[in-house]
Formats: C-alpha cells, sequence, structure tokens
C-alpha cells in the first residue's frame, strides 16, 4: 500500500506543474460551456411540454460537466502506459515488488486529480459570477452537496477502474486508439456527456441505467442540483459501490489473466 500512496502523491505533484496546458484548457472549456448552454438555451424556449429537468439545472449540470472534466471522460489517457504494453517495454514493470494494477490505477487516479483540480476552481469561480441563465446554481441544501461530493469521488473511482479495463485489452488488441475510440465515445454517451440522460427517450434511459457509465457523471451532477432526491441519492450511492467493487475485482481478475499470457519478444 505505501508504494501506491507514493506513486500518488509523486504523479500528482508532477500534474500540478502543467499550470499553462490548464489555462489553456479552461478558455477551452468555458467556450464549450457557453455553446451548449445557448443551445440548450433556444431548445428550451422552443418546447411546449414542460421538461424533464430545468434549464437553471441543466446550466448547472453542464458547468459541472465542464469543472469536472478530468474526472468523467474516458479519452483522458496516459500514453506512457500504452508505450509499456506496444513496445514490450511492459516487463519493467513486471519487476516491480507490487501489482501492476494497483501501482497503474494509483497513477490514472492521480493525474485525474491533478488535472481537476487546475481547472475546476477557475471554472466554478467565473461559472457562480455570471448572470442568469448562464449561471451555475448552489446545491438546494448542505446535503445535497455533502451527497454529491460522495458520489462525485466513486463516480471518479468507478471512471479510473473502467479505464483500467482500456489499457488491459491493449495486451489483446494492441491497439491504443481503437480500445481508446470504442471505450469513450460509447462511455461518454451513456454517461450523458453529449445528451444529458433526463433528455433521452425513456427505452434508452433504462438501458443506461444498466450500466455504470451514468453513475460517473450524470448521477452526481443531477444529485448537486437536486434533480435527484436525497433518498434516491443514498441508493445510488449503493450501486456505486457496487459496480466499483465488480469492476475493481474483474479489473485485477483480467489484469493477472493478460500477464501471464504476455509475451515479450527478445527475452
Amino acid at each position: 500500500m505505501r508504494a501506491y500512496i507514493s506513486v500518488f502523491k509523486l504523479r500528482l505533484y508532477d500534474g500540478m506543474q502543467y499550470r499553462t496546458a490548464a489555462l489553456a484548457g479552461v478558455a477551452t472549456q468555458f467556450f464549450w460551456g457557453f455553446i451548449v448552454i445557448m443551445v440548450f438555451q433556444a431548445f428550451y424556449s422552443h418546447t411546449e411540454s414542460p421538461p424533464p429537468i430545468s434549464l437553471p439545472q441543466l446550466t448547472t449540470y453542464i458547468w459541472l460537466q465542464q469543472s469536472f472534466l478530468a474526472f468523467i471522460m474516458l479519452w483522458f489517457r496516459d500514453n506512457e502506459l500504452f508505450q509499456l504494453i506496444t513496445t514490450g517495454n511492459i516487463a519493467y514493470e513486471l519487476c516491480r515488488p507490487s501489482g501492476i494494477y494497483g501501482f497503474w490505477y494509483a497513477k490514472l487516479l492521480a493525474q485525474r486529480i491533478a488535472s481537476a483540480m487546475l481547472r475546476c476552481f477557475p471554472i466554478l469561480l467565473v461559472a457562480f459570477l455570471l448572470p442568469r441563465p448562464y449561471k451555475i446554481e448552489l446545491p438546494p441544501d448542505p446535503v445535497a452537496f455533502g451527497l454529491f461530493v460522495i458520489a462525485l469521488l466513486l463516480g471518479l473511482f468507478i471512471i479510473v477502474a473502467i479505464s483500467m479495463l482500456i489499457y488491459i485489452s491493449v495486451f489483446v488488441t494492441l491497439s491504443p486508439a481503437g480500445s481508446l475510440m470504442m471505450f469513450s465515445v460509447f462511455g461518454e454517451f451513456m454517461a450523458g456527456g453529449v445528451i444529458p440522460i433526463p433528455l433521452m427517450p425513456e427505452w434508452l434511459q433504462n438501458i443506461v441505467r444498466l450500466l455504470p457509465f451514468h453513475l460517473t457523471a450524470d448521477f452526481p451532477f443531477r444529485v448537486y442540483s437536486g434533480h435527484i432526491p436525497q433518498e434516491a441519492a443514498v441508493s445510488g450511492i449503493v450501486i456505486q459501490l457496487i459496480w466499483l467493487a465488480g469492476l475493481l475485482a474483474a479489473g485485477k481478475f483480467m489484469m493477472d489473466k493478460a500477464l501471464r499470457r504476455v509475451v515479450v519478444q527478445g527475452g
């Protein structure tokens, strides 16, 4: 465990160094956030029936997406790990006196947290100062905010566990681009990154609820805005814990199986 904590700290400190890149990302996310909000604002202004999620809640949803983008995006990757697998340098990782799954999990977790810490505070600060309908709203009460924090952190652990499955799949496909594209496109849509889940057709929402992706983004963001009641939020957190345990167990099993069959050319 000490080795995992050490690599987590090192990756966290290393990720905090890229402040200029983070500022560029903040500008991009502000631009994209405004575009998405204006699109939905135009859509809401021409709808006749009451929408399943209010415009202030949807605006908050979008700003939280942009603020915690590093927590929820599957295309957030570590090219170094892909190169270790495809070039055969995974042999050096096998020499470490620690499990590869936990070692890589700690690295990926630290990278996402570092990126989010550099970007979320400027976005949230400005979003709170904007006029309506572009303003992010406060949570309805402190309990909702506490549940949001728990759900967001559990969602982060789940997204890292899913990301580990992408790296493990490269042991078989030897195609980082293919594995990343397959998982990220499907996962982003099912997490509500393209269309918020309350705006999807009912039949599609039923499919989304069967998968873990919505627990990483849609669920915590709607808990924050109060769109998901507190009783349902507690039940959702329990489901998050179940999915997290299952994904970690599956990932560890698949990693062990992949390492037993790995072939390093030349040695």
